[in-house]
């Protein structure tokens, strides 16, 4: 039985256990995030994000340029813990979702639309989020569990040259996702009184 949208959105969660396998097929992951792209909004219809799958070896090809970067950044000890972490939560998952705006299309609108052109990066950013959320709580759907990562932008430069990407895509997240095998941590959340005001 399908979700209904509260549903769906209520159970979305992080997962850091997940393991190489998934209930569907590949072509099922390819339609959440066709449709996600064609349908989530931006800012003045935008259409600045990017997105790039990657599935089995070049899913596996992305955490390896996050630990080689790593490697040549952090002291040896923290390194540990970072490797154990990409490891046992990114790079054992099934796939990888990245997520990029590109800054070409958002110039673009800045030179159309001088008058704002201090709020299109922003507005970009949000066009960003809203993908996330929608191809993350679509993945949870279909009973994948995802969590979301930002490496960027020190693995930025890397990425562009691995996957022949233009230069104009800049990085904002990286999303593993694969078959939850275990469960989420509570998630705890502020008095909602003092996070929302209602006036009549």
């Amino acid at each position: 039985m399908k979700r209904t949208f509260e549903e769906a959105m209520v159970h979305r969660r992080s997962h850091y256990y997940i393991g190489n396998d998934s209930p569907v097929l590949d072509e099922e992951i390819v339609h959440i995030i066709r449709e996600a792209v064609k349908h989530v909004p931006s800012a003045f219809n935008s259409q600045s994000t990017r997105i790039v799958l990657l599935l089995e070896d070049e899913h596996k090809k992305l955490w390896d340029i996050v630990k080689e970067t790593l490697k040549k950044r952090v002291s040896t000890g923290a390194y540990a813990a970072a490797e154990a972490k990409i490891d046992g939560s990114f790079a054992c998952g099934y796939g990888t979702v990245l997520y990029f705006e590109d800054t070409a299309a958002v110039r673009k609108l800045q030179e159309g639309f001088p008058l704002y052109k201090e709020s299109f990066p922003v507005w970009s950013q949000h066009a960003s989020a809203m993908h996330q959320f929608a191809i993350w709580t679509m993945l949870e759907d279909l009973g994948l569990g995802a969590s979301l990562q930002h490496y960027n932008p020190l693995i930025d430069e890397e990425v562009r040259r691995a996957w022949n990407l233009p230069e104009t895509w800049m990085l904002v997240a990286e999303m593993p996702f694969g078959i939850p095998t275990g469960e989420p941590g509570a998630k705890e959340t502020d008095d909602l009184d003092k996070r929302i005001k209602i006036f009549r």
